[in-house]
């Protein structure tokens, strides 16, 4: 009796996750199936059935001197916007959990960005980065300073496009830290204040800690995010100048729906998915050991 209850309820549960597993394999499993599948094949304009050509595609990508640049680029803009992310949004998350005057309004404030669309985002600051008439050459103006092109510059570009996701991301970890933050049981800092500590050892020995779950979550979304960005280049610069911007994700949409060359694109996305499957890894299995979730 207690036997056939058990394959009942088993039952009944699978029949809810049905729905969500066919989704999760129309639109994840068979898609990753189906790229790694193209990236074999010679699937371009001047074919009109894909042709099998090994590892080919593979061969000339790894020749190419503009999937190496957006590589490299890639691997610079994660350095510079993970961590860079991830501390603003503790630091915010910090600074508006304190009881004061205008705490909620600082919060909507802070998070406000999240909510813009990114082409949105990516159009404000093109008004910001846009020379004579942008608001930052205005301002320079005003001080009789030079003009500065800052997407125009092969040396200022990736960094415009990180300043620009750095104040789209802050936010949403700071609603993540905040979260964190209000379920530190009070007796554990009321008992450290009481024997003595200051505020940086509070921070450093109990508060730090405890964030780390966090921290781990914020930073396996924000690599992620790092890696997927493609919006804002499609509006901002293209890539440019001379692929300066250009990052693994407008690459694959470059060679998919401007030279129609599917396979290339496809041995492109097995590369990311390989690359993002080993730093989720390394954070998970690295890091997690280290990490205190009682």
């Amino acid at each position: 009796m207690g036997r056939s209850k058990l394959v009942k309820e088993n039952t009944a549960a699978w029949i809810f996750l049905l729905p969500s597993f066919i989704f999760l394999i129309i639109f994840t499993l068979y898609p990753i199936i189906k790229t790694v599948y193209l990236s074999f094949f010679q699937s371009d304009l001047s074919t009109n059935e894909p042709v099998y050509i090994g590892l080919d595609n593979f061969k000339v990508m790894l020749e190419d001197e503009v999937f190496r640049k957006a590589f490299i680029n890639n691997v610079w803009f994660a350095i510079g916007t993970v961590p860079t992310s991830v501390l603003l949004g503790l630091l915010l998350a910090i600074l508006v959990n304190r009881s004061m005057k205008g705490s909620g309004l600082a919060r909507t404030f802070f998070f406000y960005p999240v909510v813009i669309p990114m082409v949105t985002a990516a159009f404000i600051w093109l008004f910001f980065y846009t020379p004579e008439y942008g608001m930052i050459n205005s301002l320079l103006k005003v001080f009789g300073a030079g003009e500065l092109n800052l997407l125009g510059n092969t040396e200022t570009a990736l960094m415009a496009i990180m300043v620009m996701v750095i104040w789209k991301e802050a936010g949403f970890f700071m609603v993540f830290y905040l979260a964190a933050l209000q379920n530190i049981p009070k007796e554990l800092m009321e008992a450290s204040y009481i024997d003595g500590a200051s505020k940086w050892t509070q921070f450093r020995r109990i508060v730090f800690p405890l964030l780390m779950p966090t921290t781990l979550f914020s930073s396996v979304i924000a690599t992620t995010n790092a890696f997927k960005t493609v919006d804002q280049l499609v509006v901002m610069t293209q890539g440019g100048p001379n692929n300066a911007s250009n990052l693994l994700l407008y690459y694959i949409y470059e060679s998919t729906f401007r030279f129609m060359d599917y396979g290339k694109a496809s041995t492109v996305t097995v590369v990311v998915l390989i690359l993002m499957l080993i730093i989720a890894a390394v954070q998970f299995f690295g890091t997690d050991r280290k990490i205190h979730y009682s």
